[in-house]
């Protein structure tokens, strides 16, 4: 809390000395944004509970896991998945529409007032009229405005490179890969952030400082925050050699607790050392190397978290208490290398991987489950890597919100340009678990897991650890500078794994298993124009 409130006053102070005497009018620029995209998934997604909204379907009873930490962060300890891979429901389907309006005003003394206006809608859930009776009403929530960013920018402050932005803004570092701004995903709500930002660039290096505020929670408790800040550093040595290096902390400061109001209890609890959580700090320090040699491109990040985990802790109960002393542990590597040939339509070859660790501790030992102390004992999470803000989509299918974590996958595929306007691809990918989930012993009726039995839970079988392969094909015509069409197919041959069900979904605290092990495909349109 103290590192937060010294950059607080800080960035005060950096405000009343960089804002100069009261600057002029120079100009007023206008430029927006308006993307349309139709969604269809078959064999992938529960049936839909509303508009834009998959359905959460149980697919093991909390009866099933006595004595194991599950910690499901919507089901707690029965176990839900957004997914179905079978056709037995209905298909998802949406058409998404987002549209941006920002205005820059430039001042003298290199000052700017930027503000953009957003708004992202589902096609066809907030219509104004009724067509039976022809009644006419006033719109609801669901398409209203939001202020996407609103800052002030003063570049080279005192005579330095230094820009300094403050206010509600994109924080967009690297390629996107812990931190951006959600327009690569399938459903591109948008991402902004409450923050102040100073970037110091003397001259082949940039040093960015941020500090932003996730949860103002002062009307609740003193020290309840959530923060997010960091420190980003960037070398161009040539067009061969990009050098980053970046430290990201979230800290989310919220008061946890098991138990309430129990004097006896808690002196209990304070002796033998349970329901003590402290702030959750989630450190991230990663290193990136991309370039471009010739023909020859690349594009290697690496990063490791480490840190207090009480939230993620805290979810995982199999009685009363949650794991308080959970820690993050976790690492990710990610990789591309491309090459171009020198033929007509500019064909590029490329083959990646990445890596993003994992636990499951979900299982239960014999004697666990023979110990009358279990039920007061420090559970054990499972805390994988956290994907933090990503803007990278591994998988339409799997990966549709940029949070699939404990997986590893190998990639590869080609991109041509058969002309100036036109651009094509087809991609291909393996996926697979890190730790899979250990699952009672069970047998399938009619699409239903059915137990074994109940009470001995220490019984498990291993699920499978193969997601499958994922085909896609895209394709992008720029009808001008200003408007491009898209429109791409993914077939996703389904695996085992998917059917089985394992813990990769929502950084690995959620379950993604279905009812069958059924092909899934993906298809989308879209259009993007902007000015």
């Amino acid at each position: 809390m103290f590192f937060f409130r010294v950059s607080s006053v800080m960035l005060a102070l950096v405000i009343l000395l960089a804002v100069p005497a009261p600057a002029e009018l120079q100009s007023v620029s206008v430029g927006g944004q308006i993307r349309v995209r139709g969604n269809y998934w078959r064999n992938a997604f529960n049936t839909r509970s509303a508009p834009a909204l998959v359905g959460n379907n149980i697919r093991w009873s909390s009866d099933a896991f006595w004595g194991r930490p599950i910690g499901d962060p919507v089901g707690g300890q029965t176990i839900i998945s957004f997914f179905d891979w079978d056709h037995a429901g209905k298909d998802y389907a949406v058409i998404e529409q987002r549209t941006r309006l920002h205005l820059c005003a430039e001042f003298t003394d290199r000052v700017a007032l930027v503000a953009e206006f957003d708004a992202f809608s589902v096609w066809g859930e907030s219509f104004r009229s009724e067509y039976l009776t022809g009644a006419d009403q006033r719109n609801g929530e669901n398409d209203s405005i939001q202020l996407h960013q609103a800052y002030v920018e003063a570049s080279e402050a005192w005579g330095l490179p230094v820009r300094i932005r403050i206010g509600r803004q994109e924080l967009i570092f690297g390629k996107g890969w812990l931190t951006g701004n959600n327009d690569a995903l399938p459903e591109f709500a948008g991402l902004s952030f409450d923050a102040a930002r100073v970037t110091y660039t003397p001259g082949a290096l940039t040093l960015d400082a941020f500090w932003s505020k996730l949860a103002e929670r002062f009307a609740v408790e003193a020290d309840g925050d959530t923060d997010f800040a960091g420190v980003y550093a960037s070398y161009a040595a040539s067009n061969a050699l990009n050098l980053d290096a970046y430290w990201f902390l979230v800290r989310d400061a919220a008061h946890l607790e098991d138990t309430q109001d129990a004097l006896i209890s808690d002196w209990l609890e304070s002796l033998f050392g349970r329901d003590d959580y402290g702030a959750t700090q989630l450190h991230t320090l990663g290193m990136r190397a991309s370039g471009a040699w010739g023909r020859l491109d690349y594009d290697l990040e690496a990063a490791w978290q480490f840190g207090e985990a009480a939230a993620p802790g805290f979810l995982f109960k199999p009685f009363i208490y949650g794991d308080d002393e959970a820690e993050f542990d976790a690492w990710a590597v990610e990789t591309e290398l491309g090459y171009t040939l020198e033929l007509s339509w500019c064909p590029r070859l490329y083959l990646g991987a990445a890596y993003f660790s994992g636990e499951d501790n979900r299982d239960l030992s014999f004697w666990g489950w023979l110990n009358p102390l279990t039920a007061v004992k420090r559970p054990e999470s499972s805390v994988s890597f956290n994907r933090l803000f990503s803007n990278t989509v591994h998988s339409y299918f799997m990966d549709e919100m940029g949070e699939l974590s404990n997986f590893w996958t190998v990639c590869g595929g080609f991109s041509i340009q058969p002309a100036e306007t036109l651009e094509a691809g087809m991609d291909l990918a393996l996926f697979r678990v890190v730790e899979p989930f250990e699952m009672p012993l069970h047998f399938w009726l009619d699409g239903r897991r059915v137990l074994l039995t109940r009470d001995l839970s220490y019984l498990t079988r291993t699920a499978d650890r193969d997601m499958g392969w994922e085909l896609g094909i895209w394709g992008r015509y720029h009808y001008s500078d200003d408007l491009i069409f898209e429109a791409g197919w993914s077939h996703l041959f389904t695996g085992k794994a998917l059917r089985d069900g394992n813990f990769v979904d929502l950084n690995g605290l959620a379950y993604n298993g279905g009812t069958d092990q059924k092909d899934a495909d993906y298809f989308y349109v879209e259009t993007d124009i902007r000015f």
